[in-house]
């Protein structure tokens, strides 16, 4: 799908959002200033706006890591850009997030061979205007499509 301005991408990553539970994974993809993070933080900022909350949402590219807790569940936003080996992502506990939190990982290509095969990926790629960005979603777990389809749908 293709949006043509930050604030639409913003309301596809809050839709997303909505129907996120424990284990979903979603995996974003895409060049430096593609809108990862933009589409990051609509997302969880969404997540506590329902819960009458509101948090600065920072990117963890330093810290690597950011969790929430959304009272039945927690959410783990990480930014994997420093990371070196796909197998440090064992030592931020991510495996184990992957099972009973919901995961928002940039840069997740650095997971290399360790990705969930059940993940979500988004690719966000830069259009020719300055805000367009075409979002390309894909899984190989089909309980994905439903839940994309209704994206699309608008």
């Amino acid at each position: 799908m293709t949006v043509h301005s930050p604030d639409a991408t913003a309301q596809i990553a809050m839709r997303l959002g909505e129907g996120l539970g424990a284990g979903d994974v979603l995996l974003l993809h895409g060049p430096v200033g593609a809108g990862k993070s933009l589409f990051a933080r609509a997302l969880i900022q969404s997540r506590l706006a329902a819960l009458g909350r509101w948090e600065d949402v920072p990117s963890p590219s330093f810290t690597l890591v950011q969790t929430y807790d959304l009272e039945d569940v927690t959410l783990w936003h990480a930014d994997l850009y420093r990371l070196g080996d796909p197998q440090e992502y064992i030592e931020l506990g991510l495996d184990d997030a992957f099972e009973d939190a919901i995961c928002v990982i940039e840069w997740a290509d650095r997971l290399g061979p360790l990705i969930p095969p059940g993940a979500l990926h988004l690719t966000l790629t830069p259009g020719k205007s300055a805000d367009t960005r075409h979002l390309l979603f894909h899984s190989r777990n089909s309980a994905w499509r439903a839940r994309i389809a209704a994206l699309e749908e608008g």
